[in-house]
């Protein structure tokens, strides 16, 4: 557990530090029994004795003074990123533990890039846990990574701000956001690092597709491809390839499709990354049912990925229990397509109009089973719920399949 130092124990501390005796310390300018006196801080030395003091054990006044050490901090920033960094099956109230850890210090911490990086976190936990104070508190660390002139800090802070606003469904101001915060940055240092560069391509591109401005979004992501190939760096490669499959899709351009789905397969391959696979399992899929109408072959696909990885479909926003639905349905099995309807569940991850608009399809095609069974009091409630859900997302061909089926079953 981490405590909050006294100057005394300061003191103390560093002359262990230095296997300093008492005397050793204490010289010619101080008794022995006045440094112990101090040390327990049963007595407060002048500015001239706390000099002397840390010019014998070869430190500033100023570290004497600080109201954490700085090892304390580094000490601490260890457990708290292993436990920022760690999944929830490995550390369960991972968040609550970090608001424990860090809440003793947080108003004793004014620079340096421990102090900074704490803050940030602290912060990040705090609005994890839908706790107030988290944006003041990410405001000030932004403020002393700026001191310290880092910028790759400082683009993290501000994605993530935006990330706040996309959450909430509210992808304009989280667009404007993240422009503002690139902007800042790239004003600031004219060349961003390639990371931070890449992190901007990806969400922004991602953003211009939330928005409808798919062109100005195919350009970003294009340019994070290029840039991607050119200084072979594969950071975010997979994520650009996923947004290039989600373009080629909608726009029905199979030949991009496929194109894509073996650069995914082939980074997989790579990374050794296990969603691979499965995502383009699901892309299949999807785009057989969605687009294609091919409902037979995509149940056989469905249940070769089933038999292969089985139905957890924890790995992705999507679900493959949808898209049985769907196909259960296209095959004139209404019953068996509702009870597949009936399991699908949002993910409290899936924010994107493109992740959306394909779960919300879910209600449209369960309301057209209900019409075929005759159950049009449900068809219609269902198809009420699709389109209240679909109003704000963008145009897409979800959007249209969902008004498509509420005017058939209005009719």
């Amino acid at each position: 557990m981490f405590l909050l130092a006294t100057l005394g124990e300061r003191i103390r501390s560093l002359r262990k530090q230095r296997n300093m005796t008492l005397e050793a310390l204490a010289g010619e300018q101080l008794t022995k029994a006045m440094l112990s006196y101090i040390e327990n801080n049963k007595a407060n030395p002048s500015m001239e004795s706390l000099s002397y003091i840390a010019k014998r054990l070869g430190v500033e006044v100023s570290q004497l003074l600080e109201e954490v050490n700085l090892q304390e901090l580094r000490d601490l920033l260890k457990v708290v990123e292993k436990l920022f960094t760690a999944g929830f099956d490995e550390s369960k109230d991972k968040y609550v533990k970090i608001i424990d850890l860090i809440e003793p210090y947080v108003k004793k911490m004014s620079q340096g890039y421990e102090a900074a990086r704490l803050l940030e976190i602290y912060s990040r936990a705090l609005y994890y846990e839908k706790r107030d104070g988290w944006k003041l508190l990410m405001d000030k660390a932004a403020e002393m990574y700026e001191q310290l002139n880092l910028t790759s800090r400082l683009a993290a802070i501000g994605i993530f701000q935006s990330n706040v606003k996309f959450t909430k469904h509210d992808y304009e101001a989280s667009l404007a956001k993240l422009l503002k915060e690139r902007s800042k940055i790239e004003e600031r240092d004219g060349l961003i690092d390639p990371l931070t560069r890449l992190d901007f391509d990806y969400w922004e591109s991602l953003l211009h597709f939330a928005v409808g401005n798919s062109k100005e979004a195919i350009r970003v992501m294009n340019e994070g491809i290029e840039f991607s190939k050119e200084k072979q760096i594969f950071y975010r490669i997979a994520h650009l390839y996923q947004l290039a499959i989600f373009n080629a899709m909608m726009n029905e351009d199979e030949d991009s499709l496929k194109h894509y789905e073996q650069k995914i397969l082939q980074y997989g391959v790579f990374a050794e990354d296990k969603d691979a696979i499965p995502f383009i399992n699901f892309m299949t899929i999807h785009y057989l049912t969605s687009y294609k109408k091919a409902y037979e072959e995509a149940l056989e696909l469905i249940h070769a990925h089933h038999d292969e990885h089985g139905i957890d479909d924890s790995h992705t926003s999507y679900s493959f229990m949808e898209e049985k639905g769907k196909a259960l349905y296209g095959l004139g099995q209404y019953e068996e397509a509702l009870a597949c309807f009936e399991k699908v569940s949002f993910p409290d991850f899936a924010h994107h109009p493109f992740d959306l608009s394909i779960l919300y399809e879910k209600d449209a095609y369960a309301a057209l089973c209900h019409l075929a069974l005759g159950n049009e009091a449900e068809a219609y409630s269902l198809i009420e719920i699709a389109v209240e859900n679909i109003a704000g997302m963008p145009s897409s061909r979800y959007k249209d399949f969902i008004m498509e089926t509420y005017v058939r079953i209005r009719q």
